[in-house]
């Protein structure tokens, strides 16, 4: 059977990645999590000092990507692969709450993208692969046969993050963690260099009011669709 690209766009906490993570493993897929590139980047230039609550620096940033060296290796034991940063496992590092209140200043930075989207490109070459993020169907791969954007209201997938980063054993207030997904959703969606937004034949899931086990059902089947249509 014919191998595709799947594409899944959204909005921060919706849960793209657990829906790609279930769609890629049924599927026999190689997963691809962009927003931990991104992420990983974003630490980079925390640990360096291009970026904290009072400075952004660009050009140390844009003039260091050649010293970023980004992967992803299976975690067998998890599941799942997980984001190496120049040979460290920053898997968990990139997850707090202090790396979210920077990655989206990061991610809008054109030389970052322009690196990271020419490296995802690399990943999808052969197919076979379900890839999530705010411009993998508009950018990173437009021809993608899957196209799927998950939205939820800014409340809902405040809420989930709050519970996701408190079960992890960080202390958040969730109007903290609120206003960094609306900051966020803020910054994604106007940034003039690829701004998240649905591909025009994107299929929209708002999961505001939807359980994990209905979200996969209806994705995996409408992938089961298009793949036997191949």
């Amino acid at each position: 059977m014919e191998k595709i690209t799947i594409a899944i766009d959204g909005y921060s906490s919706t849960g793209k990645s657990t829906i790609a993570k279930q769609l890629a493993k049924a599927l026999g897929y190689v997963y691809v999590d962009t927003g931990a590139m991104y992420r990983a980047v974003t630490l980079f230039a925390m640990r360096n000092g291009f970026i904290d609550k009072h400075h952004k620096d660009v050009d140390a940033l844009v003039n260091s990507l050649d010293k970023i060296i980004l992967n992803f290796q299976y975690n067998d034991q998890l599941g799942f692969s997980e984001m190496y940063l120049n040979g460290e496992n920053v898997e968990k590092e990139i997850r707090t709450m202090e790396v979210s209140q920077f990655v989206s200043p990061v991610a809008e930075i054109e030389a970052v993208r322009i690196k990271l989207v020419a490296l995802q490109q690399k990943m999808g070459k052969a197919k076979g692969i379900v890839m999530d993020g705010r411009d993998i169907g508009t950018v990173v791969f437009p021809d993608a046969e899957v196209k799927i954007f998950m939205s939820a209201s800014p409340e809902k997938r405040a809420y989930r993050r709050y519970k996701e980063l408190l079960h992890k054993g960080e202390e958040v207030d969730y109007d903290e963690v609120l206003k960094n997904v609306q900051q966020r959703d803020a910054i994604d969606s106007s940034r003039e260099f690829s701004p998240l937004r649905k591909a025009e034949d994107a299929i929209e899931f708002d999961n505001s009011d939807m359980g994990l086990k209905e979200q996969f059902e209806r994705m995996y089947n409408f992938a089961l669709r298009i793949i036997e249509k191949k």
